[in-house]
């Protein structure tokens, strides 16, 4: 069915409308929203810039949106039955070379009270104090470990190989609690650091490992922004507040040697994150069962983030679910969504000072979401998909010195090179969008310094790995 524009507009708005509790990616499509353990919602990958560290990789995803610090308790764990994955190409033909995949274990320790001569079972996942170091988890009721494999060519058929730590070989890895508050973990900075695992990486060499809770990176004035742009986006870039500023998210970051990472024939790689679950979820209806469901089958994708905001506001509602099930190799599906975007036309219609371009199909779009931009990180011989592309020979820029808009504002180790903590992917994804990369003539919103206000720069991180800081605690508050 063909729209007119002003009807368009109302389509639009009533699909985007949904998304205001979201995010880069949170709650981005409507079946990811019933499984939160499994919602990818921010997908790092970056030339590291901590001193010292010239010659690797960062890679971060992020998963389980929206957490509240003070959300007991249960907070916040991982999903037992689920398989979370990031995917490295290195030969530009939109299928993973390398995939490390994550998998984790719940541990329910079973700490009892004495309660007039009877054992009986804590409602809590602590009994007291935690910390300062890994070790000293005594009174932890519930311990979360996990698992890092490395699969080289067909992540489902070819053999996995663990990572293990460099100090005792061992290839299980313990998950600090989360910051349940300041008289449970005084010292939450110091007990997570300690979970950063110095580990052996199989095929290649050494690298570091952090799973955990983060406080949320992603910045966005998020509610005016859905609310039918109820902001100036020609006002100050820190003029709004940041509707995320209270949350936790939870980490996979891996740092990886270049040399592990890159083909023979490119410096340049393609990444992305996926989370998978089995097939069938069968609720146990016996009173006795040792959990609430039986799960089986093979894995099956549902969650898939590499560039942000593409599923969010550039592949159109009937196709969300889709795109988290789907692999880059078939993205020529949604090309139209690329190739002639309705969100330019949105913003126009509600405010009418960003002229949308006309230049269809958008090549401009292309570059930066399906191929990588010509003489920056597109590699020899692309196949169109969607995934960040990060040129691994353009030096990091060190902390203090990068320029949030990124590639835009000159910094060729930004967004969309990759992307760092300390990008702006909104400012630079509205400005792509209304056409910067294009002639002004074609699009002279494409000159505009479109804002959501909500300002982020790499003040906001850590200079050190895994970058992302110290979540909020749930106590005090």
């Amino acid at each position: 069915m063909t729209y007119p524009r002003k009807r368009l507009a109302a389509a639009l708005c009533a699909a985007l409308l949904p998304l205001a509790a979201s995010g880069s990616s949170h709650r981005e499509a409507p079946f990811i929203t019933q499984l939160p353990k499994v919602d990818g919602t921010d997908f790092y990958m970056f030339n590291s810039y901590e001193a010292g560290r010239d010659g690797f990789v960062t890679l971060i995803a992020n998963y389980v949106p929206l957490q509240d610090a003070y959300g007991g308790p249960n907070y916040f764990e991982m999903d037992d039955e689920a398989l979370y994955e990031i995917h490295i190409d290195n030969n530009a033909d939109a299928v993973e070379d390398i995939t490390f995949q994550f998998r984790f274990t719940t541990d329910v320790r079973g700490v009892t009270l004495d309660i007039d001569g009877e054992n009986v079972a804590i409602p809590l996942k602590q009994a007291g104090g935690i910390g300062p170091t890994a070790a000293d988890d005594s009174n932890l009721n519930v311990v979360e470990s996990y698992t890092v494999d490395v699969v080289r060519g067909d992540r489902r058929s070819n053999n996995r190989e663990p990572l293990t730590n460099s100090v005792d070989g061992s290839s299980s890895f313990v998950k600090p609690v989360d910051n349940i508050g300041t008289k449970t973990l005084a010292d939450y900075a110091g007990y997570a650091n300690d979970h950063i695992y110095d580990v052996s990486i199989p095929g290649c060499s050494f690298g570091r490992l952090f799973v955990g809770q983060r406080r949320e990176g992603f910045v966005v004035n998020l509610g005016e922004v859905f609310d039918l742009i109820n902001t100036d986006p020609l006002g100050p870039p820190d003029g709004e507040a940041n509707t995320l500023a209270d949350k936790n998210i939870t980490t996979l970051a891996l740092e990886v040697p270049i040399d592990c990472l890159v083909g023979s024939g490119s410096d340049i790689i393609g990444g992305w994150t996926t989370a998978s679950v089995r097939q069938a979820r069968v609720i146990n209806p016996s009173p006795n069962a040792r959990g609430p469901a039986i799960n089986g089958g093979a894995f099956t994708q549902v969650s898939r983030l590499g560039a942000p905001l593409v599923n969010e506001v550039v592949v159109g509602l009937p196709d969300k679910d889709r795109f988290n099930h789907s692999e880059p190799v078939d993205d020529s599906q949604f090309a139209l969504y690329v190739t002639n975007p309705t969100l330019p036309a949105l913003i126009e219609l509600l405010f009418p000072a960003a002229t949308a371009p006309t230049a269809f199909p958008r090549a401009d779009l292309v570059a930066g979401f399906l191929t990588g931009v010509d003489g920056l990180n597109q590699p020899p011989n692309v196949v169109p998909s969607e995934m960040l592309r990060l040129n691994t020979a353009i030096p990091a820029v060190p902390a203090g010195s990068q320029a949030p808009l990124g590639v835009l504002a000159g910094d060729n180790a930004g967004f969309p090179n990759g992307r760092r903590p300390g990008d702006d992917v909104v400012d630079i994804a509205l400005r792509v969008m209304m056409g910067v990369l294009l002639d002004a003539d074609d699009a002279p919103a494409g000159q505009l310094a479109l804002t959501d206000g909500a300002y982020i720069d790499d003040s906001f991180f850590d200079a050190t790995f895994p970058y992302l800081v110290t979540p909020l605690p749930g106590s005090p508050n």
